[in-house]
């Protein structure tokens, strides 16, 4: 990785999901294909992404919020899971892109069965650098997602349909199905700023 993040490459990123989102916000097949196209992209290049956002705890995934769309249209989180580190069994409700950057995620989907039955539970999926999921109530909205190493860090980059640190979602019991109400929120009250590009403005300036 270079000492000097691109950050003009997320710019970019957040530019094209801000001209999606105009034209197809109310289309959701037409987020997930395009936007998981641009993400794919994004998440292609390991040179972006600022050193705060990628440190893991040693106990909890963490949640690093990068940009939320200011009408909360979208959001793009940055996940940093330590070794071994995985979530809950969970939902969304809104739609959700997941791109592995660094490492490997591991992602078992679940589906709710009869009242107080164990949840239907799907095969165990891995995905390698540059992998792009999907999650939405219409495609499949509840998973288990844990880093897919015991010894080293993994990092993806989320993109949800909403300001997913605010929407209110839900935790799952996989031997009953029973279903707790939670708010993930962030890991960090900062948010990065990719938009100061008062050093290339300098130099341009010099020469």
């Amino acid at each position: 990785m270079s000492t000097e993040p691109n950050f003009a490459r997320f710019r970019q990123f957040v530019v094209g999901m801000n001209e999606l989102v105009e034209v197809a916000g109310g289309n959701e097949s037409r987020m997930l294909d395009e936007g998981g196209r641009l993400l794919r992209d994004l998440v292609s290049h390991d040179d972006w992404l600022p050193e705060a956002c990628a440190q893991p705890h040693p106990q909890f995934y963490q949640q690093y919020l990068l940009y939320c769309d200011p009408r909360e249209r979208f959001s793009v989180v940055s996940f940093v899971w330590g070794p071994g580190q995985k979530t809950p069994v969970h939902d969304h409700t809104v739609w959700g892109l997941v791109g592995v950057m660094r490492g490997a995620e591991s992602c078992r989907r679940f589906a709710l069965a009869a009242p107080g039955r164990p949840m239907q539970v799907g095969p165990r999926e891995e995905l390698p650098p540059g992998a792009v999921d999907r999650v939405s109530p219409t495609v499949g909205d509840i998973h288990e997602v844990s880093n897919a190493f015991a010894d080293r860090v993994s990092i993806s980059i989320h993109v949800y349909g909403a300001n997913i640190g605010a929407v209110k979602r839900h935790v799952f019991d996989p031997d009953t199905g029973a279903a707790k109400p939670f708010v993930s929120g962030y890991s960090s009250p900062a948010v990065p700023n990719f938009w100061d590009r008062s050093a290339d403005v300098r130099k341009s300036l010099a020469g």
